[in-house]
């Protein structure tokens, strides 16, 4: 059992109020789940420490220093087609999760954009999930029900490193359906595709 909303947490005990939420769900079973929009400055020294790890390698950025990230970020906060968020689990930060229209982004070059079309790319942090079961489908799920909370968007699509096996089967546990390799210019990649209908969300 789930519950949903873009409202603003109330102000933490040392009175500092955190970033606004753009989408909460409380999940039964696993906790609050909070994603809250990347802020590039404050965010550059903990998204450095995941992105470098040899375990988020098909991320891209094993090689980048701290300030390359935080002008990566800052590009990214400057976009309105591409945006970052932090994911919270109980207010601890534990996924990295970015969203993109294919139609402003080099895949909308490889395949044939849909209306509708919504792209996304999520990382686990360390340690996170790595032992708890269930951990990373219900980080899915809760990316799903934000997508999904827009009416125009009506697929959600993915492209995982091909290389990357393990999140390619992650993606069709969670209902993905698989498309073709495309070649992008940094990497090889699977498209893979989670339409509205097969979510059973409404609208």
């Amino acid at each position: 059992m789930t519950s949903e909303s873009t409202a603003q947490d109330p102000a933490h005990a040392d009175g500092v109020r955190p970033r606004e939420a753009v989408f909460e769900q409380v999940v039964e079973g696993f906790g609050t789940v909070r994603v809250v929009p990347v802020d590039p400055a404050a965010d550059a020294g903990l998204i450095h420490s995941w992105v470098t790890e040899e375990r988020a390698r098909y991320w891209g950025m094993t090689d980048h220093s701290r300030e390359q990230v935080l002008e990566t970020y800052e590009y990214l906060d400057s976009l309105t087609t591409h945006h970052a968020f932090l994911v919270h689990r109980d207010g601890e930060p534990v996924a990295l999760f970015q969203s993109y229209e294919p139609d402003a982004d080099p895949v909308g070059e490889c395949y044939d954009v849909q209306p509708g079309d919504f792209g996304i790319h999520l990382l686990i942090g360390p340690a996170n999930g790595a032992t708890e079961r269930g951990f990373t489908g219900n980080l899915l799920a809760a990316f799903t029900a934000y997508v999904l909370a827009d009416p125009a968007h009506r697929r959600i699509v993915v492209e995982p490193d091909a290389r990357n096996t393990k999140a390619i089967e992650r993606m069709v546990r969670a209902g993905f359906v698989l498309g073709p390799e495309i070649d992008k210019p940094e990497k090889r990649a699977r498209l893979a595709f989670l339409s509205r209908d097969a979510t059973r969300i409404p609208g």
